[in-house]
């Protein structure tokens, strides 16, 4: 069988998509979330890095890891807690489990979405209309809200419905629904406070700017060498009230120099509080000491086992603080429009049976393709080219990192019955009157594809945004399925078929 060009690209495209796919069978677990208050973080242990052994005891997957911290942690008593991940080895002395929440090793790239991995999803729409920008700032404002109760692997993004309005969808594996409900629903309260005293809320009510993208008033000034890596030190302007600023100078007018800081800074620290919980202590400078000033910095640290590492950590943690001081807690009341749970158990259930039911469909269509054609090339055909298609898909959604769920499960489905339609079409132009020549009837029989594609694309491009995002998945992986159907697998299809019937 002569091979043409067509048929050599779906084969590249297969393989592009089996390395975007990246299959792996490594061992271990990898660290999904670690405190950044813990000893462990200090000595360098950061999320995404991949634990190997635990005190010299092979860690295999989560199961091995379980076993192993239950054996180490069964009393207060402080243990030598050691662990070698892939590139580094780090030890540290403990009296409790570890601050880590870890996973086995993905064995793709492939992403799931919370209907596989189980946990509570809510549609969150603000009481009144906000902008595109204020809707960004209430996604960083939910996201800094969620990392200071300790929540992690939280995934928040923005999305619009067909009538323009504006919601937030809060995905958090492992929640339930009432804890995903007490965040949300109550507004929370941002304080600045000197011991037991408010010096300043946030929202614009106390702040009247935060300096942000301005390198003349916010950035990382200066990094040095420490014990475990590197330190990097950002600061960034605030504007307070007049208000505010005679509140702050009231306050600090009262408070002695610290000595043992060799007389810079107060003795009183500036505490920044979120719902009562404590998000970071600044340092007060002795020049602010009872000045009435509307302009003040805000200074703070970022560490790392790197240079590089220890800047990123910097400006991730001047963001957070900017954005806190910006905007306070939530910056508007928030109504939960949907609110869903469900379990790791049955999303794993869901996905073994709709998969099942597409490879029997598969193999279903080939049999009576077979029946009906007498003949089995073709039907082996019709095999490669679905099977072709799903990888595409499932390639393509590795590379752009995109979360599969149901409605994207279900969209796969979706393509290999359209995929399966058309493919027909391409079989029954092979099979008319011989007058006509056979790439003539490829052409007719493309054309006709070409036809359903847009079609198809026209009446999914709206699902893209009904239903605020919740069928996002199922539009995007259809329409990846049928526009790589249309430009590769269709015509390699129909090339194999002019062979076959050539033959």
């Amino acid at each position: 069988m002569k091979l043409g060009w067509r048929i050599w690209l779906i084969i590249i495209v297969l393989v592009l998509s089996l390395l975007a796919i990246r299959p792996t069978f490594e061992s271990g677990v990898v660290i999904k979330s670690i405190d950044r208050e813990s000893i462990l973080f200090e000595q360098g242990v950061r999320s995404g890095q991949v634990i190997k052994e635990i005190n010299g005891q092979k860690i295999a997957n989560f199961e091995d890891y379980t076993l192993v911290i239950s054996e180490l942690f069964k009393t207060n008593e402080e243990v030598k807690f050691e662990i070698t991940t892939k590139d580094n080895n780090y030890i540290a002395l403990l009296n409790q489990t570890p601050d880590l929440i870890v996973q086995n090793v993905p064995r793709t790239r492939l992403k799931t979405g919370l209907d596989i991995q189980g946990g509570a999803r809510a549609l969150v729409k603000p009481e009144q209309n906000i902008t595109d920008s204020q809707l960004t700032d209430l996604i960083e404002v939910s996201n800094n809200r969620f990392n200071v109760f300790g929540i992690s692997d939280v995934k928040i993004r923005g999305v619009t419905d067909l009538s323009g309005d504006k919601f937030m969808l809060v995905e958090i594996a492992g929640a339930t629904p009432d804890d995903l409900e007490e965040l949300i629903a109550k507004q929370g309260k941002f304080e600045a406070r000197i011991g037991n005293q408010t010096v300043f809320v946030g929202g614009n009510q106390d702040i009247t700017s935060v300096c942000r993208n301005d390198a003349t008033c916010a950035g990382v000034t200066a990094c040095s060498p420490a014990q475990t890596g590197f330190v990097c030190n950002f600061a960034f302007t605030i504007y307070l009230s007049a208000e505010a600023a005679q509140r702050h100078a009231d306050i600090t007018k009262k408070i002695d120099i610290d000595p043992s800081t060799g007389g810079k800074y107060l003795k009183e620290n500036l505490t920044l509080v979120l719902d009562e919980i404590d998000v970071d202590n600044l340092l007060i400078s002795k020049d602010l000491k009872g000045q009435v000033t509307t302009q003040i910095s805000i200074q703070g640290s970022g560490q790392g086992t790197t240079q590089d590492d220890a800047i990123n950590d910097a400006k991730t943690s001047m963001h957070k603080l900017q954005t806190v001081l910006i905007t306070g807690s939530l910056p508007y009341k928030l109504e939960i429009v949907k609110l869903d749970t469900i379990s790791p158990l049955l999303g794993s259930r869901f996905v073994y049976i709709i998969l099942l039911a597409g490879s029997l469909s598969i193999l279903a269509v080939s049999l009576v393709i077979f029946i009906r054609y007498r003949k089995i090339k073709e039907s082996l055909a019709v095999l490669f080219t679905s099977f072709s298609e799903v990888v595409i898909i499932l390639g393509v959604a590795a590379l752009i990192g995109w979360n599969l769920d149901l409605p994207s499960i279900a969209g796969i489905l979706a393509t290999i019955g359209t995929g399966v339609d058309q493919q027909i079409v391409i079989l029954d132009e092979a099979r008319r009157s011989a007058q006509v020549s056979m790439k003539e009837k490829m052409k007719r029989a493309i054309f006709i594809v070409g036809s359903v594609y847009v079609t198809s694309l026209v009446s999914l491009l709206p699902l893209y945004w009904a239903g605020a995002g919740l069928f996002k998945g199922f539009a995007i992986t259809t329409i990846i399925g049928i526009t790589a159907g249309v430009l590769i697998s269709r015509p390699a299809f129909a090339e194999l078929i002019k062979n076959i019937e050539g033959n």
